[in-house]
C-alpha cells in the first residue's frame, strides 16, 4: 500500500454525533389576524406540531402558519404582496386542523413566515440563534426581517439611512387583523416607524443588488453557528462596515438558555480566547480572554477605506477545558454596533476533548551520547601502555553532545479510552467491510473493495515483525504524562535486526558450518530500546492553548542497550548509548478502539 509523508496527512474521520447547540428564545408579539415574522432562530429540532399544534405541551392560538419559500434563482417578478394560497405559489403551510399532514414541517432560521393567530399573543419560540442570510431578488418584492436591537430599534430611515437604493424602494407591513387590500399596507411616510426585529417586511430592493442587513455585516462559514466539538479549535469570521463613518463593534460572551425537552443538557461555558496581534519575534500570536458579559470591540473605518473590515479569530482554550467527555459547553456571541441599530447573535458550543485516538508526529533527535574511551597520559603526555601492552583506560565519556543535523524518528501512537497507549511500528485506517472507519494493526481488516481510500503509515526506525503487535507505554498519552516503552530486537531476529545478513558467512549467526546458530554477541546482538516521552504543557500563546488537544510535544528520550556475550558475574555484556531531542505529535483520528487481527 501507499505510503504518505506526515505534512500530507490531512485525512480525517468524522464520526457521527447527535446533535448538540446551544439556546435562544425569540419572543414575537402576534396580533389578532395575520402577522409577519422573521426568525432569527432555528426550531428545526422539533415539528411545527411539537412546538405549537397539538402535540405542543401549551396550547396556542395559532391556526396557521404560511413560509414563504422563493426560488432564488428564477426571476419572481412579483407586483404586489402574494397572498398565501396552497397551491400554485411559492408557499408552504401548516394548519391546526391538518396537523401532522401539513407540508410545513419544522421552523428554519433565516425566514419569513405568515402566521394567523385567533387572538393577541406573546409566541415564544426558542431554538439556535442563525447568522443572517437573505437571496435578495432584485426582480420583484423581498420577504424579509432585520436583527435589529429588541430594545429600542431604529426607525427605518435612520436604519437605511446608507442604502438608499432601499429608502426608495416600496416596503409593506401587515397589522394584525384579516387581509385585504390594505393589509399588507404599503409604508410610505416611514420615517418614525420603527424596524422590529422579528418582523417581516415586503420590500422591493429596486435595481441593484444589495445584502443590507445592518450598518456591519458578519460574514461567516455555514450559519454562524460555532461548533468547536472534541477537535475544533478555533473559528473566524470578518467584520465589515457598510456605512460611510467609523463604526465600533462590540463583542460579548452570554450564557445560553437552557435546552428544551430532549436536547442535551448545557454544563457551562466554554473557556474562549480571542486572537490578538502575532509577535514577529516568534510568529506566535497573542490572546486575550473572552469571559462572561466581557467584551472585545474593534473600530472600522468608514466602507471602502482601509481598515473598513477586520477578521476576528475565536479559540477554545483547551487547557481550561474541564469536565467529563460527554458534557456540553455552550454559549452565545453577541454582535453589537455602536450606532445601537443591531444585534447578530452566534452559537457557540464545545465539548471536552480526550487524548484518544491515533497520533502521528515525528522525534528529532539533537544530541548522541558519545562512547569514547579516555586514556592515562604521563608527564610528558604520552600515552601509558599497561603490561598486556594496551593503553591504559581511565574513562568512558557518554555525555550527551550536540549532532551537526537532527535525525527524524517517526512516532505512531495509538491511545485508547482507558489504559496505557501503544506504540507501533506500522498502522492501517480505512474503511473495514461495513464501511465503519477503523484503525487496526494489519491491512486484512480493511474493505478490500475501499483500500484505494486507506492509508498505512510505518516507522521504518522500529523492528518489523508479521504479527505486528506493537509496544505498550507505561501509560496513557495526555498533558503533562511521562510514558515509556521498550523494544526488544532479538539477536536471531532475521528480518529486523541491523546486525543480521542473512546471505552473509560473517554475519548469518550460524557456524561455519551453517548448521548451528551462535549465541549471542558472536556476530549479531540483542537491542533493547528505552524510549521514554515526556510530554510539555503548551506553551502560553493563542495557537498553542487552542490545539492543546489536538498536538502534543516534549522530550524525547531513547537509552539503547546493545548486548553480547554473557560475562563473569554478569548474563550478558551491554554496551548503552542515550539520545535525545524534542517531539511533536498530531492527532489524526479520534477513533478510541484499535481493530487487532493476530
Amino acid at each position: 500500500m501507499k505510503q504518505i509523508p506526515l505534512t500530507l496527512l490531512v485525512w480525517l474521520f468524522l464520526l457521527a454525533l447527535p446533535a448538540r447547540a446551544q439556546w435562544l428564545t425569540q419572543t414575537l408579539n402576534l396580533k389578532q389576524g395575520w402577522n409577519a415574522v422573521f426568525l432569527h432562530v432555528d426550531s428545526g429540532y422539533a415539528t411545527v406540531d411539537e412546538l405549537i399544534g397539538a402535540a405542543a405541551p401549551l396550547v396556542t392560538p395559532i391556526e396557521q402558519v404560511w413560509r414563504w419559500d422563493p426560488k432564488p434563482t428564477t426571476a419572481q417578478f412579483i407586483i404586489s404582496p402574494q397572498q398565501p394560497i396552497d397551491t400554485g405559489s411559492q408557499w408552504v403551510s401548516w394548519k391546526r386542523a391538518s396537523g401532522s399532514g401539513s407540508a410545513l414541517r419544522r421552523l428554519a432560521g433565516n425566514t419569513a413566515y405568515l402566521v394567523y393567530s385567533t387572538t393577541d399573543y406573546t409566541w415564544e419560540l426558542k431554538g439556535r440563534p442563525v447568522l443572517p442570510s437573505y437571496q435578495w431578488s432584485v426582480s420583484g418584492l423581498n420577504f424579509f426581517g432585520f436583527p435589529t436591537v429588541p430594545t429600542s430599534p431604529p426607525s427605518f430611515d435612520q436604519f437605511l439611512a446608507g442604502v438608499p437604493s432601499l429608502q426608495l424602494g416600496e416596503i409593506f407591513r401587515y397589522n394584525g387583523g384579516e387581509l385585504s387590500s390594505d393589509n399588507p399596507a404599503r409604508i410610505f411616510a416611514f420615517r418614525s416607524i420603527p424596524v422590529v426585529r422579528g418582523e417581516a417586511y415586503w420590500i422591493r430592493a429596486g435595481e441593484v443588488y444589495n445584502s443590507y442587513y445592518g450598518p456591519f455585516e458578519v460574514t461567516a462559514t455555514g450559519n454562524g453557528q460555532i461548533q468547536f466539538g472534541d477537535s475544533l479549535n478555533s473559528y473566524s469570521f470578518r467584520l465589515r462596515n457598510l456605512t460611510s463613518s467609523p463604526l465600533t463593534v462590540t463583542l460579548k460572551l452570554k450564557e445560553s438558555e437552557s435546552a428544551p425537552a430532549g436536547q442535551t443538557p448545557i454544563a457551562g461555558l466554554p473557556p474562549l480566547l480571542v486572537r490578538g496581534e502575532q509577535n514577529q519575534t516568534n510568529l506566535t500570536y497573542t490572546y486575550s480572554e473572552l469571559t462572561l458579559g466581557a467584551s472585545q470591540s474593534w473600530t472600522l473605518a468608514p466602507q471602502g477605506q482601509q481598515g473598513s473590515e477586520t477578521e476576528v479569530v475565536i479559540g477554545l482554550d483547551r487547557v481550561q477545558v474541564t469536565g467529563a467527555p460527554t458534557d456540553l459547553l455552550a454559549g452565545l456571541l453577541e454582535l453589537t454596533d455602536s450606532l445601537g441599530q443591531t444585534r447578530i447573535d452566534l452559537a457557540v458550543s464545545a465539548e471536552v476533548s480526550v487524548p484518544t485516538g491515533l497520533w502521528v508526529g515525528a522525534a528529532a533527535v539533537t544530541s548522541v551520547g558519545q562512547y569514547l574511551q579516555s586514556y592515562l597520559r604521563d608527564a610528558n603526555n604520552q600515552l601509558v601502555v599497561n603490561t598486556n601492552g594496551a593503553y591504559v583506560v581511565t574513562g568512558i565519556i557518554t555525555n550527551l553532545t550536540p549532532v551537526p543535523t537532527a535525525y527524524p524518528l517517526r512516532i505512531i501512537v495509538h491511545n485508547p479510552d482507558s489504559g496505557p497507549a501503544t506504540l507501533w511500528q506500522r498502522i492501517f485506517f480505512g474503511y473495514n467491510a461495513t464501511t465503519n472507519p477503523i484503525v487496526a494493526n494489519q491491512e486484512s481488516a480493511l474493505a478490500p473493495n475501499l483500500i484505494s481510500q486507506a492509508r498505512r503509515l510505518s516507522a521504518s526506525h522500529l523492528p518489523w515483525s508479521k504479527a505486528n503487535p506493537g509496544w505498550s507505554f507505561s501509560g496513557p498519552l495526555a498533558q503533562g504524562a511521562v510514558v515509556k516503552a521498550s523494544i526488544t530486537n532479538d539477536f536471531r531476529d532475521q528480518a529486523s535486526n541491523p546486525f543480521l545478513h542473512t546471505y552473509h558467512p560473517d554475519h548469518d549467526n550460524l557456524n561455519a558450518s551453517f548448521r548451528n546458530e551462535l549465541p549471542q554477541g558472536s556476530e549479531s546482538y540483542t537491542i533493547v530500546r528505552e524510549i521514554t516521552l515526556s510530554v510539555d504543557p503548551p506553551a502560553d500563546d493563542f495557537n498553542s492553548r487552542v490545539n492543546a488537544s489536538a498536538n502534543l510535544s516534549g522530550r524525547y528520550l531513547e537509552s539503547i542497550r546493545v548486548q553480547g556475550l554473557a560475562r563473569a558475574g554478569n548474563t550478558f555484556d551491554a554496551r548503552r548509548f542515550d539520545v535525545s531531542g524534542a517531539f511533536s505529535l498530531n492527532r489524526i483520528s479520534g477513533i478510541p478502539t484499535l481493530t487487532l487481527v493476530p
